[in-house]
Order: C-alpha cells, then sequence, then structure tokens
C-alpha cells in the first residue's frame, strides 16, 4: 500500500472551533470527523490550562489529561495547531477557558468559528459534574473577549449556536462550510455510536450522552431551574451570550 501522505503545514487548512463547555462541540467534532478531508483534534490546549490552574479545580481524570498532553500552550501552537496533517483540513475543537497564558496571536494564521450556547443550558449541565461553576468555568464571558478580538482582526468567519444547529443541522452546516471555503458534505450530519478515536481521554467523564448519539439530536426547550447562586451567574452571562447570538448564522 503507499504510503500516507503528510501535508506540510502550509498546505492545510486550519479551523478552531472557540465553544464553552457543555455545548454541542463533540457532536460538532464528530460531524467533521465524517469528512474524508478532515482531522479533528479534541481540546489540544486541556493539559495547558489544567496546569495554569489551582489543581483544586475539581476537573475529573486530571492527572490522566496532564500525562496524555503536552502541557506547554506554545508548544501546542507550534506542534498541533501548525502541525503537519495528512489531510487538506485540520479541526480543532478548542475551549475558550483553555486560553490563559498564551499569545493569541496564533488566530490571526487560522479560521475561526466560535460555538455558543444558552448560558442557563451550559450552567445546567456543567454543575451535574462539577458543583458551583464559575464565571471562568462556563467560558461565555472568554467567549465575548475571544469575539471581539476575532471581529477587530477580521479573522472570525462565523458564529454558530447550539439551539440554531439544532433546530436545522444541514442548513447551519451548509452555510457554516460556505463561510470556510468547505463544500457542505451530507455526511456531516451521522456518525456511529459509541466512544470515538479522536476522542480525549476525558471522554469517559463528559461524553456519556453524545456517545449515545447517532447525529444531532433535535433541539427540545428546557427550563432549566438554578439555585440562587448559579442563578445569578446565569444572569451575568445573558449579554455576553446575546452579543454572540446576533451575530449566529441562523436555521
Amino acid at each position: 500500500m503507499p504510503s500516507t501522505v503528510i501535508r506540510p503545514p502550509s498546505s492545510v487548512h486550519r479551523i478552531n472551533v472557540w465553544s464553552s463547555p457543555r455545548n454541542i462541540s463533540t457532536a460538532f467534532m464528530y460531524s467533521f470527523a465524517q469528512r474524508s478531508d478532515t482531522t479533528v483534534v479534541d481540546e489540544p490546549l486541556y493539559a495547558h490550562y489544567l496546569s495554569k490552574t489551582d489543581s483544586e479545580a475539581g476537573h475529573p481524570g486530571t492527572d490522566e489529561v496532564l500525562a496524555s498532553q503536552e502541557n506547554d500552550g506554545e508548544k501546542v501552537v507550534q506542534d498541533v495547531i501548525f502541525g503537519e496533517y495528512p489531510t487538506p483540513v485540520a479541526l480543532f475543537k478548542q475551549m475558550t477557558h483553555h486560553l490563559i497564558h498564551l499569545d493569541w496571536g496564533f488566530m490571526l494564521r487560522t479560521k475561526n468559528v466560535m460555538l455558543i450556547r444558552n448560558p442557563r443550558e451550559i450552567i445546567g449541565s456543567y454543575a451535574k459534574v462539577i458543583p458551583n461553576p464559575t464565571m471562568p468555568d462556563i467560558g461565555v464571558e472568554k467567549q465575548a473577549e475571544v469575539f471581539g478580538f476575532l471581529t477587530k482582526n477580521n479573522c472570525l468567519d462565523a458564529v454558530v449556536d447550539a439551539r440554531e444547529l439544532l433546530l436545522n443541522p444541514a442548513s447551519v452546516l451548509a452555510q457554516l462550510c460556505e463561510r470556510l471555503g468547505l463544500f457542505f458534505d451530507e455526511k456531516m450530519l451521522t456518525w456511529q455510536p459509541g466512544p470515538r478515536p479522536e476522542d480525549g481521554v476525558w471522554a469517559k467523564y463528559w461524553y456519556a450522552n453524545v456517545h449515545r448519539s447517532c447525529g444531532f439530536e433535535p433541539f427540545i426547550e428546557k427550563n432549566v431551574a438554578l439555585p440562587p447562586k448559579l442563578e445569578e451567574l446565569a444572569e451575568r452571562c445573558q449579554p455576553f451570550y446575546e452579543k454572540l447570538y446576533e451575530a449566529a448564522l441562523k436555521a
């Protein structure tokens, strides 16, 4: 069999997807993994983030994550985000709160997509794994900061809202692919259920629901009840989300 062709860094179409936690980012990653022209990478800056934050933050599997990835974010940027790949497209599922103690200049050299979700839904889901999340944990304020940086530098390609995507996956993904200069492939709409090779080692703690899926689940409106402390957090997050939602692709 012929050897795998490794594409030099200069020829790879690189896409950073900047998500909040407890979004549909893993399903989004699985969607792009169905494309024959795309390699996906799961949260390459996670270990960097954990290495720069208080170990008491309570992230499950912290030691496993730190052992599984390069801990130096600048090396991750150089060797992973700007590394060589066997496909013409490389998509990096990222969390905006992982962007600490890093020069953001690398984003000016990639395509960039913001993936957003109603903060009440983020907080309700996140608190089931890590109690009492804070504003930095939720990442919505950081998303607004990244949004400002990307728009100021004219390198934001699209904003995708979880609700809009689930209302009509084919329409929103087709619009997104057009923004990114890619063709829309209907294979992006479905995948096989279960763990996938692109999963990070943290998948067993966070990906149970998406592992039961075989495509984007229909959107269901949720009435998320939050305790007073988290209700206050949701209210603080809402203006940031609304600003981002204005720019989102619509179903």
